[in-house]
């Protein structure tokens, strides 16, 4: 092949019958003489890398041993085959399928301030570490009086009679009526795995600052103990409302 006549073109015996193969010297520029390989169809397109001929023939032939360069198969590609046996080789993108890694975008925090990292792509390569330890959903101070004016009912519209609170306990906060104290104590018994023991801080301090001082985790009510009498008396308030139940539920013959 010379530069006058810089296209050469002949039968690929490496791919199925009717194939060509086309070098193309480059004339000017800085890669002026380098041999440009392309592979023409039997419909006369025209393939210009590896990966295009593997994404036309699909499964039809097997191209991993095949040296684009030369345009036969090389005994030496089918060696490096078998040493990867098990590793999923994906020839379109000329790259292994398993090395594949996403971009991980980081910024910098000048202030250094914690942060909340979410997930969006599981993989075992990337691994995240969380430096401030778990980041847990901040609680609104006060949240139970978005319930204040809401009450149980029953078909007919009235309302229930409200509970009490016991003379003991004694609420933390401006403005709480004794149907929020128990809304608050009945969701942290509900919702909170540890002991109910009430605000620890200063009765004064909670009444000037309750926003600074109060725990979110514990119900608005002061501190208090429960003693073993308190016990006594709640067992049997408790089993005089189980004998209560039995006698209606005889009346109706259940």
């Amino acid at each position: 092949m010379d530069l006058q006549n810089p296209k050469k073109r002949s039968d690929c015996s490496g791919l199925p019958k009717g194939w060509q193969r086309e070098e193309v010297i480059r004339k000017g520029g800085l890669s002026a003489g380098k041999i440009d390989i392309y592979y023409i169809s039997p419909d006369g397109q025209k393939l210009r890398s590896k990966p295009e001929l593997v994404r036309y023939f699909k499964e039809a032939v097997d191209l991993s041993a095949f040296d684009f360069r030369t345009g036969k198969f090389n005994g030496s590609l089918v060696k490096k085959a078998k040493k990867h046996k098990g590793l999923a080789y994906d020839y379109s993108r000329a790259l292994r399928n398993e090395s594949l890694v996403p971009p991980i975008r980081q910024t910098a925090s000048i202030f250094k301030q914690p942060v909340t990292v979410h997930k969006t792509q599981k993989n075992s390569v990337v691994k995240l570490d969380l430096k401030h330890g778990p980041q847990e959903k901040p609680k609104q101070v006060f949240w139970e009086k978005r319930l204040e004016r809401l009450t149980a009912c029953d078909i007919n519209g009235n309302s229930f009679d409200l509970l009490g609170l016991p003379q003991n306990i004694n609420s933390v906060g401006p403005n709480l009526t004794d149907a929020t104290v128990l809304q608050s104590v009945a969701t942290a018994l509900h919702v909170g795995a540890q002991p109910i023991m009430g605000q620890t801080g200063n009765a004064s301090s909670l009444d000037s600052n309750p926003g600074v001082f109060l725990n979110p985790s514990q119900p608005l009510i002061q501190a208090m103990m429960v003693a073993d009498e308190d016990l006594i008396k709640q067992e049997e308030r408790v089993m005089a409302a189980r004998r209560r139940l039995e006698e209606a539920l005889r009346s109706y013959g259940i």
